[in-house]
């Protein structure tokens, strides 16, 4: 922790939004924007969460409070969903009172970003609850799993073995990787899962399933006026008045 009073810390107009590095592929953008558009819909009647994606987190528990760690992906809980009504251009928790990220995601790419040592030191002694480290490209080369959660007891990060999805219990959520039954590209991406290990189904799946059944439901309809008017033709074709029998 810095010795530095809180009238000593900057304001959020004095700090930059980032660090200006950019990503060195799309999946470092797409995989965390996907969880938040998830969040978007699951928590739509929630004003208590931020999850915000390549955005710089101001802090007290660095050498410099101007420098920030900027995870691929973060979610605090507790907050303003929009602070002041107004979009966040950064994460500053000394404006945020003291509420640090209870999860961090980071996407690992072609570049080595320090991952699994110097960014996992950062987020422990800034004290995220949950770390988690998606390396589905170059895990091997790092001699680590594809999809590794670490969780914060007594100061330090434990990995978190067994099964995903992995339940994160004070998030209320389950996080695991999957594929898109209606993604054309089959591309390996991170979900949200519900307690029994269930994904939870993006705004376009959802779409689909309801045209499905209302294409069923009309298919069924149709199958059904079918007999009855075969049924009507068989009735005339011997003789029956259709209208005698009501």
């Amino acid at each position: 922790m810095l010795n530095i009073t809180r009238q000593q810390l900057p304001t959020s107009d004095e700090l930059p939004d980032s660090d200006d590095t950019p990503v060195d592929n799309e999946d470092q953008n797409f995989l965390p924007n996907f969880l938040l558009f998830l969040l978007e819909n699951l928590w739509s009647d929630r004003d208590d969460w931020y999850f915000a994606v390549d955005m710089g987190v101001y802090h007290t528990t660095g050498l410099n409070p101007r420098i920030p760690v900027v995870p691929d992906g973060f979610l605090s809980l507790g907050v303003e969903r929009r602070k002041g009504g107004k979009s966040r251009g950064s994460y500053i928790t000394w404006e945020e009172q003291d509420i640090v990220p209870i999860l961090v995601l980071e996407v690992v790419s072609q570049t080595y970003g320090k991952e699994y040592d110097q960014k996992l030191e950062i987020y422990r002694r800034l004290g995220v609850t949950y770390y988690v480290i998606y390396n589905p490209h170059f895990y091997q080369r790092d001699k680590h799993l594809p999809l590794e959660v670490y969780k914060l007891i007594e100061g330090n990060y434990q990995l978190q073995s067994g099964e995903e999805p992995f339940w994160l219990p004070e998030i209320g959520l389950g996080i695991g990787s999957c594929v898109l039954p209606i993604d054309r590209f089959q591309r390996e991406l991170l979900s949200w899962f519900d307690q029994g290990g269930d994904r939870y189904l993006s705004i376009e799946e959802r779409l689909n399933l309801e045209s499905q059944r209302a294409e069923m439901e009309k298919q069924r309809a149709n199958a059904t006026q079918e007999q009855i008017d075969l049924l009507l033709a068989r009735m005339r074709s011997l003789g029956l008045d259709s209208d005698e029998l009501i």
